[in-house]
């Protein structure tokens, strides 16, 4: 960047560069480029926080976005639930910290209790370590609530998850009901084993599909009810295996049928196996020749990455919706003005660098893990607190440093002195290191989207933990080939057997609420372990990357999530919506 200039006065700022900052990314074993845009820095400046009448300035990051999306999801327990003894109550709890770690863990009825003060375990600032050591230190020594599960009913098995109802192995979903190993999915009602999933009814293994109902298989769908094997549709009914229909109804394989034909079908379908076997592959085949989208995006504006709806002016963006001014983010719900943040919004304003941040919250810097916070930097599981610095386990406190108590004009003038004091140890504008997660790389999503050996792992410094499933205490075990193909003739006690995973011959089990749905459905037992259901929805969906090529009708070059040497048919914008309509 060749001379930049910035004038300004506490928001109000002129930037004048001749071209962007490109950079390289500190981390040895990645080192690749990156670009800083005018817009970026003009971000940075906005969101710096000021103390005593004073800015202190963000630096630009050291990071590439996708190292930086990586680290975020280094402390992002997702998926996996463990039993431990709450260490108040001493009574069994479902925890998303396994029993071998050394930490404190209180069940989420007293964490959120006044039977302890997080104030209690507050440290003087020690201005001969680095911040992030003292911060570890509180990590360490401050009581973990088990699971971030908050205003739900009958929902212990959900995690990072609220206003939930009947609900069971959910993750980062809310106000559901009756819904089950799902995932992303909010405002819906009997729903199994579907991810990003938005107010929608009795679905099942869907992807990415919008106010559904008994859809079934399917993915990118919007407005459709019962159907079975759908992409790239909106407004059908009654259709099996279609791409790309718009308002249809009675279509097989995207042929249009008679209703009587259409039913006479999908009853022989039903009924085999095999035939359902044949449909689903021929499906595949279908939507492999078919044109698909540079990108899924609904009632945008001048916004760039994949399933962004409802937003406008969002740079490499991902499962975002009604969001504005947002860059390097994913899973935003109404979210203004943000930058590098993850699972984050809910009426929420002002934040960089943030990690499950929700619920009215503003102004929030490098921070996880947290509800109703405002103007508050480098905490981690604080929650509705107002102008904090380094809490770790803090809940409705305000002007507390490192979880010590300070008037607001001792914190005015100490907070500075600690971001002077991390700007000389490198600390001031990066997020957490991943060394400080509270949990092993390979027991977060990042081990999902980022996938590393366990010696690779380890060589960064990081955590690795060894896993095995347990067998569960059940009447009998069954192989996944061996039952049976009509849940019909499933007997009532299956819900007292475990079942060995077709794929990874990991043991899992039915519930009761589950088996019930899949006997109003109609549908057989699944024969893969909820997780192995999970990863293959995953790889249904591109990377989180975006690439430059040419649109495959018209030439024009677009950005989109397909590589260019990915084997589909993509379209731009303009060409795929003159295709579907």
């Amino acid at each position: 960047m060749k001379n930049p200039r910035i004038q300004g006065y506490f928001g109000t700022l002129v930037l004048l560069y001749p071209d962007a900052m490109q950079k390289t990314c500190a981390n040895p074993w990645c080192a690749s480029a990156f670009e800083i845009t005018p817009d970026d820095l003009a971000f940075y400046e906005r969101v710096s926080p000021v103390f005593a009448g004073k800015k202190e300035l963000i630096p630009p990051p050291t990071l590439c976005p996708a190292c930086r999306y990586q680290r975020r999801c280094a402390f992002r327990n997702e998926r996996k639930l463990y039993h431990r003894t709450c260490d108040f109550t001493r009574k069994t709890i479902v925890s998303a910290y396994s029993p071998d770690k050394p930490l404190t863990v209180y069940a989420n009825d007293t964490w959120w209790s006044d039977a302890w003060d997080g104030r209690e375990y507050g440290q003087q600032i020690d201005f001969s370590h680095p911040v992030f050591d003292q911060i570890d230190s509180l990590l360490k020594s401050t009581p973990f609530i088990n699971l971030l599960n908050v205003n739900s009913e009958n929902s212990d098995y959900t995690l990072n998850a609220t206003y939930n109802k009947n609900c069971y192995m959910l993750f980062c979903g809310s106000f559901n009901e009756d819904c089950m190993h799902c995932y992303w999915i909010q405002n819906s009602l009997s729903c199994v084993d579907c991810s990003s999933v938005r107010r929608s009814e009795r679905c099942y293994e869907c992807n990415e599909c919008f106010g559904c109902y008994a859809l079934l298989f399917s993915r990118n769908c919007v407005n459709c009810q019962t159907s079975f094997l759908l992409s790239n549709c909106m407004n059908c009914s009654q259709c099996v295996g279609c791409v790309g229909l718009r308002n249809a109804s009675y279509c097989w394989l995207n042929q249009q049928l008679s209703k009587e034909d259409f039913e006479e079908r999908l009853l022989t379908m039903l009924r085999s196996p095999k035939k359902r076997a044949s449909v689903a592959l021929a499906f595949e085949e279908l939507h492999r020749a078919s044109p698909q989208p540079w990108s899924h995006q609904r009632m945008t504006e001048n916004c760039s990455g994949n399933y962004i709806y409802e937003s406008q002016n969002c740079r490499n963006c991902f499962n975002t919706r009604q969001a504005q001014d947002c860059a390097d983010c994913q899973f935003l719900v109404d979210m203004k003005e943000a930058r590098d943040s993850t699972m984050s919004g809910l009426k929420s304003e002002l934040f960089y660098e943030c990690n499950n941040f929700v619920l009215n919250a503003y102004h929030c810097l490098f921070s996880g893990f947290g509800y109703g916070n405002k103007n508050v930097l480098y905490c981690h599981h604080a929650h509705y607190c107002t102008s904090c610095f380094g809490c770790v386990n803090l809940h409705h406190r305000q002007y507390c440093i490192f979880n010590k108590q300070y008037t607001k004009e001792e914190y005015e003038n100490l907070v500075p002195k600690i971001i002077d004091h991390m700007r000389k140890t490198g600390e001031w504008g990066e997020y957490f290191p991943v060394t400080l997660s509270p949990f092993a790389y390979n027991e977060t999503v990042a081990q999902e989207y980022f996938p590393l050996t366990k010696e690779e792992v380890l060589r960064r410094g990081w955590k690795w933990r060894e896993e095995k499933d347990e067998m569960p205490k059940v009447a009998k075990v069954i192989p996944a080939s061996k039952l049976p193909d009509s849940i019909g003739d499933v007997p009532d006690d299956i819900v007292n057997w475990a079942i060995d995973c077709e794929a990874t011959r990991r043991p899992f089990r039915i519930i009761r609420q589950e088996l019930d749905f899949y006997r109003k459905m109609q549908l057989p037992i699944p024969h893969f372990h909820p997780d192995e259901r999970h990863s293959r929805r995953m790889a249904l969906r591109n990377q989180r990357k975006l690439w430059k090529r040419p649109c495959m009708k018209c030439g024009k070059e677009m950005e989109t999530t397909y590589a260019p040497d990915r084997p589909e048919i993509v379209y731009c914008e303009e060409c795929y919506l003159k295709e579907v309509y």
